[in-house]
């Protein structure tokens, strides 16, 4: 998994009726858009990461949406 800076992760829940979380990379501090990654997520926590199997990566798109 590579991401960079502004891309958004998003943990899906493994409980059934448990929301996924949503959170935007705030910090890369791998080599090269490698883990971990500090993200902030939608309801305000913040860590450092490691991306398992549960997680799917959205990549900043360029540009924006406007």
């Amino acid at each position: 998994m590579h991401a960079v800076k502004g891309d958004r992760l998003v943990i899906h829940s493994k409980q059934v009726g448990q929301a996924d979380r949503h959170g935007e990379i705030t910090e890369v501090r791998g080599p090269d858009g490698a883990p971990p990654y500090f993200v902030h997520f939608d309801d305000g926590h913040e860590t450092l990461l490691y991306p398992g199997s549960d997680c799917e990566l959205e990549h900043e798109a360029a540009g924006g949406t406007g």
